[in-house]
Order: C-alpha cells, then structure tokens, then sequence
C-alpha cells in the first residue's frame, strides 16, 4: 500500500494535531473536507493509521524504568500461548516474536529496579518461558516514531520507487 503526499500531510498533521477535526483539517491543507474524510477512512481501512488515541509516557504514570527483556521459549508450546500470558502482565507494553540467539523481545516498564525484578519474575513464571535476559534503557535516545517513515514513502511515491 502506497502513500502519496496528500496522505502524508494528512498523517503528519493529524499526528501532530489528532483532535484537530476533518473540518479544520481540510482549511489548513488546502483540500476539500471529504477529501480529507474520505483519505482519513481509506488509510485506516488500508491499515495505516491504526488509531487516534492519546499517546501514553509510562514515566508520567510512575513508571520510570524501562527494560527490554530477550525471552527463549519451549518451542513444543509455540509462541501464542506464551504472548497470551504476557498479555496478562500489564507491565509488558510490547512483545515481537525475533530471530537470532532469543525466541521474543518484550518492552516492559517498572517503578523501580526492585519492581522491575518483581515484573520479570512473572514474565519468567508465564508458561512456555524458559529463561529471560534484560537490558535496562538508561535513555530514550528516539522515541518511538514513524513521521519519518510517513514522509520517505510520500517522498518515494512521488518520485518513483528508489534505483537498485
């Protein structure tokens, strides 16, 4: 699924601004409203925007710590049953299924280095978890983002794919 410009600024503003409304939206790009509604419907139905809810700091919440956590599972059990029980972990705030020397890498967040302990000795007590290994982010250097992202396939869009 391509993305021309329009779709870029639209996610650009909509990201920057996401009670903005599709009225308001349309005067400051310059588009008429349905244009912006019907983009704003066709992108979300596409997949691209996956929601319009605010974005959440686990720092503010009181969750200063975040760690990434390397998991080896059983393989016999698979990988659902396991991200099933992590999802009962509140503290688990994403988990990807990964190659290399782990089976899945979960993002948590703790209140402190003790809590942190506490969190992952219930991601080690999920069923089908076999060992975890932790790193501890000291900083965000980039925070999660896809701007960028939007904006190089608006821009490879417009000007054709890239040469190989």
């Amino acid at each position: 699924m391509g993305i021309d410009e329009l779709d870029g600024r639209v996610i650009e503003l909509f990201t920057a601004e996401p009670r903005i409304g599709v009225l308001e939206a349309s005067r400051r790009l310059g588009v008429a409203r349905g244009t912006v509604q019907a983009r704003l419907d066709r992108l979300a139905r596409d997949g691209v925007i996956r929601g319009y809810g605010p974005e959440i700091d686990p720092a503010a919440l009181g969750y200063a710590v975040t760690a990434f956590v390397t998991l080896q599972i059983r393989q016999p059990g698979g990988h659902d049953p396991v991200a099933a029980g992590l999802a009962g972990i509140p503290e688990v705030i994403e988990a990807h299924t990964i190659t290399g020397g782990g089976d899945m890498l979960c993002r948590i967040v703790a209140r402190g280095n003790a809590d942190l302990q506490r969190v992952i000795d219930l991601v080690v007590a999920v069923s089908g978890v076999e060992r975890a290994s932790s790193v501890i982010s000291l900083a965000t250097q980039i925070p999660s983002r896809t701007l960028p992202l939007v904006r190089a396939a608006a821009r490879r869009t417009r000007n054709g794919p890239p040469e190989v």
